[in-house]
């Protein structure tokens, strides 16, 4: 009992007198102008003595932080939030609990974007492995989707068939606001509106943390949201002029379609809800000449008719954040596209034979294709994603996704005698059914060491898609489809991926640096009905180094070193024909193995006071290149096979800039040129042994430019051009490419209503816009067609802007489901 006594009466001594030589420190972070706490901001506390960084914390939803039981010392304090100056403010050495007045701190007029500027903004960015497009410079891909944006890139092209390529080549991953899609680039572009884009990104040298996929780099599309504590709304609507090409099509072109974005941001929560309907139609003709050698005989069939294409999608996306307190933030969203294209040829051929050693014609047709080709892609995906930040300012992020879609197709053959057109020569279905499940499981960490942060994480995906492909052809005597066995098929395509990867990075003085490694197991086993299973096994290294070194006044190095996979999909695995054309079959196999890349890069950056250069030489090696190749299969149809065709490289240079000439002028642009060559062989026969050698190359270059006037302080002109030059493949060669565009546009109401019109595929009969010949041949058969696409084409898009949204929303997007569209 003394002992308890004598315990009791040296605490209540020692109590006091600890109480006296600590401190609590506490305050509220505040807007100078408006008095109001800003949430969540930034807030160090340092020793004065020797500047010490003692302790850092958060502020609340209000802007109230506290630094509790703190030695008693002189100390100063540092403020940090997004859109301010740095703020520093002294804390006495006072024993017990130390009050501060509120920290005000000082919007920066240097980055707030309610601060007008009376200056072009800079349409390009350049940073340690990318460089950033910002889509609100390019006029003429207002009202139309993110591939309108990334055609003014110099780095992407997009072909005659919509085929979009980044340096060259046409795998790459798609990024939409940093979450990986695993989806056919062009129809998941083709569904983002151009009005909701913020920023382009193109990543050409991509660090260990993003996905390997994607030979030749990664395309991050950043989408617009509201500002803190306020709401948003954003809505547009675009219409076409009548057409003034119609290559006397069988239907006149539609095209319009609305957008509208909805957000708020106000205390805890943040909500984002847009969604866009696009019917973007476009007429044509297509002029080709198709010839085989089989024996001793030669088949011409030259055609000529109707390319059209019919197409729509609509979307809807939602998102919704809520930030439990500084430590704890959990978002989920929600995707639902829909995407349908018909795309119909209807083609006269005239088909005749010739006796090689005779040279007499010993047949003759005349016949009318119809083929129409549709494809619908019905995508629903859902994501949640779970965010700690721990004391040491550390982060975990735990996120999945989980994606149904029903991907189906349809193309019909009907071959009609000609004249007439009412005797049915022959008439065949190739009805689809391409249903997929997935999902996929991420962890992330991130920790701060030293003068950077090393980044580690753990990734599982999982595949499964199930496809059901028929051939029927009809009796004509009975007019009853009958399924045509050879050509038709079941498949299961089933992918599981493990990866894992540690990466560190971070600046010191002048130099910036990154370097990681991931690993990945990958399984693939893909079956088709009466060919057994094929399964294949990867065990593979990513490794990845970016480095950027600033010197002398605007100057920049920067080097890069990547090392990707191009995975197959399930048409290119699938054995089983599809009559494309009435000449054409097209079919995969599976045995292809994926592409492996190597990629390497250094380049140079200048940025001046009315605005920037650069200059990156780059070097790709594919081994396993994946081409669509041709061979004979009977005198009238050409089979198309997915194909390895060995070892392509690029040895290239990419280059761009923009600057204000005036006030009143800008100019923009971009241009890249690559030596492409591939080495290799074609068709195995039983010894292993290629039955055609691959040895080709080529130099191409393509330009992306544009120059905008500000004639008055509410208009502005701006005409683009986008210029792809001719190129080789493994059995031939496409031509060049070009469309020239102008926009004009108005604003009204100080900026919230825009009007612009735009001139899309300039041609007046001249320039040869908007077409592109393809050509391929070999030792029995020689194709050539030039598709020859509408040129000439109006548009008016009206905007309306209510606080205009800035930064870039958590909206999903669709993970796997499309890449089979």
């Amino acid at each position: 009992m003394k002992f308890l006594f004598t315990l009791t009466l040296l605490l209540g001594t020692l109590v006091p007198a600890m109480a006296q030589t600590q401190m609590t420190v506490a305050g509220k972070i505040t807007d100078q102008q408006t008095g109001q706490g800003l949430p969540y901001a930034s807030v160090a506390l340092f020793r004065s003595a020797d500047s010490t960084l003692v302790s850092g914390v958060l502020a609340d939803d209000k802007g109230i932080f506290q630094f509790e039981k703190q030695a008693v010392a002189a100390y100063y304090l540092e403020s940090q939030y997004m859109g301010y100056r740095k703020s520093r403010t002294s804390v006495p050495a006072q024993a017990g609990n130390v009050a501060l007045p509120p920290v005000a701190m000082q919007p920066d007029g240097r980055v707030l974007d309610a601060v007008e500027v009376t200056g072009n903004r800079s349409a390009v960015e350049n940073k340690i492995d990318r460089q950033v497009y910002r889509a609100g410079a390019f006029l003429g891909s207002q009202g139309g989707t993110a591939v309108d944006v990334l055609k003014n890139t110099p780095s992407v092209t997009v072909n005659s068939e919509g085929d979009i390529a980044l340096r060259g080549s046409t795998g790459f991953l798609v990024l939409v606001n940093g979450k990986p899609v695993q989806t056919d680039p062009a129809v998941v572009l083709n569904q983002i509106p151009a009005n909701s884009i913020e920023n382009v990104e193109i990543i050409t040298s991509p660090s260990a943390r993003y996905d390997p996929d994607g030979k030749s780099g990664i395309i991050n599309i950043t989408t617009k949201t509201v500002a803190k504590n306020s709401q948003s709304l954003v809505v547009n609507v675009q219409g076409g002029l009548p057409s003034v090409h119609t290559y006397h099509n069988l239907k006149n072109p539609q095209r319009f379609g609305a957008d509208a974005a909805w957000g708020i941001r106000a205390g805890k929560w943040e909500v984002n809800l847009s969604g866009n309907y696009l019917r973007n139609d476009l007429t044509g003709r297509r002029v080709g000449d198709v010839n085989t050698t089989i024996g001793d005989v030669f088949t011409s069939f030259p055609s000529d008719g109707e390319r059209s294409f019919m197409r729509y999608n609509y979307t809807a996306r939602a998102s919704v954040s809520y930030t439990a307190d500084p430590s704890n933030v959990i978002s989920a969203g929600f995707y639902k596209g829909y995407r349908f294209q018909s795309r119909r040829a209807d083609l006269v051929y005239n088909n005749t034979k010739t006796n090689l050693e005779t040279g007499q014609n010993v047949g003759r047709i005349t016949y009318f294709n119809s083929n129409i080709a549709q494809k619908t892609a019905d995508v629903t995906s859902a994501n949640l994603d779970y965010l700690h930040r721990f004391g040491n300012k550390s982060e975990l992020t735990l996120s999945g996704l989980v994606e149904s879609a029903e991907l189906d197709g349809l193309t019909t053959n009907i071959n009609l005698a000609e004249p007439g057109r009412t005797h049915t020569l022959q008439s065949t279905r190739n009805p689809s059914e391409n249903p997929l499940n997935a999902y996929r499981l991420q962890a992330d960490y991130v920790v701060p060491i030293g003068k950077g942060k090393l980044e580690t994480g753990y990734q599982y995906r999982n595949q499964v898609q199930k496809g059901a492909f028929q051939y029927l052809d009809q009796n004509l005597e009975t007019g009853e489809f009958v399924l045509v066995p050879e050509f038709s098929s079941r498949t299961r395509l089933v992918n599981h991926i493990h990866s894992m990867y540690g990466q560190y990075s971070g600046k010191s003085g002048k130099l910036e640096y990154s370097g990681g490694l991931r690993y990945e197991y990958a399984t693939r086993q893909f079956s088709a009905a009466g060919t057994g299973t094929r399964n294949l096994d990867l065990s593979n290294f990513f490794p990845s180094a970016q480095l950027q070194y600033a010197w002398g006044k605007g100057w920049r190095g920067k080097a890069g070193y990547t090392r990707r996979v191009q995975r197959t999909t399930n048409n290119e695995l699938n054995p089983f024909p599809e009559r494309e054309h009435s000449e054409t079959l097209e079919s995969g196999d599976p045995d292809i193995l994926p592409e492996f890349i190597g990629m390497a890069e250094v380049g140079v950056v200048k940025e001046f006071e009315k605005g920037s250069a650069f200059v990156t030489l780059y070097n790709q090696r594919i081994k396993n290149v994946v081409n669509r190749v041709n061979s004979v299969y009977n005198d009238t149809i050409v089979n198309r096979i997915y194909t390895n065709a060995g070892l392509a490289t690029s040895w290239g240079v990419e280059l761009g800039g923009n600057t204000n000439l005036t006030k009143w002028w800008q100019l923009y642009a971009g241009a890249n040129v690559y030596r492409y060559a591939i080495e290799g062989g074609l068709f195995r026969n039983a010894a292993g042994v290629n039955t055609v050698v691959v040895n080709t190359s080529s130099v191409v270059y393509s330009l992306n430019a544009n120059t905008t006037f500000k004639i008055a302080p509410s208009w502005q002109v701006q005409w683009a051009i986008s210029y792809l030059s001719k190129r080789v493949t493994a059995q031939g060669e496409d031509s060049r490419f070009v469309n020239p565009a102008l926009s004009v546009k108005k604003s009204f109401l100080k900026g919230k209503l825009a009007a612009t019109l735009q001139w899309q595929n300039m041609d007046l009969g001249v320039v040869g816009s908007n077409q592109q010949r393809i050509s391929t041949w070999g030792k029995d058969f020689y194709t050539t067609t030039n598709y020859i696409q509408e040129t000439d084409i109006f548009l008016l898009n009206l905007s309306y802007n209510l606080n205009q949204l800035t930064r870039k929303a958590k909206l999903p997007a669709s993970e796997f489901g499309d890449r089979e569209f």
